[in-house]
């Protein structure tokens, strides 16, 4: 019985001494300070178009229930644009492309009439 008041009043102890050092009654300036939110440091390029490896490097800090909802939102809405442009860049290639290939396909107009018509005219 004894052994058991011992062990009640030694895990009364340590839990009033973590209490206290986690709510500032331990050595220190006070309580434990605020921790700063993590922040999604764009890794996303500026001054260049983003690639695949840009992609493949970028991590979303954790919240409370997941991924901050913003900074998701921001690095989809930029990929989102950048896709677009490319979209487009490659539809105006494509048809630049195609254009070239019509005219150098389409058969060139002369305005002399060909050999064999001028040798039966004499």
């Amino acid at each position: 019985m004894v052994m058991f008041l011992f062990l009640v009043v030694a895990l009364a102890v340590v839990v009033a001494a973590v209490t206290l050092a986690v709510v500032g009654g331990g050595e220190g300036e006070g309580p434990l300070p605020e921790a700063a939110p993590d922040r999604l440091r764009d890794p996303l390029p500026l001054d260049r178009p983003v690639g695949r490896a840009d992609v493949d490097a970028l991590r979303f800090p954790l919240a409370a229930r997941g991924y901050r909802m913003a900074d998701v939102d921001d690095a989809l809405n930029r990929l989102a644009a950048e896709l677009s442009e490319r979209d487009a860049r490659i539809a105006d290639l494509e048809s630049a492309l195609a254009g070239a290939r019509a005219a150098a396909h389409a058969p060139h107009i002369s305005m002399e009439k060909p050999s064999h018509e001028q040798g039966e005219q004499r």
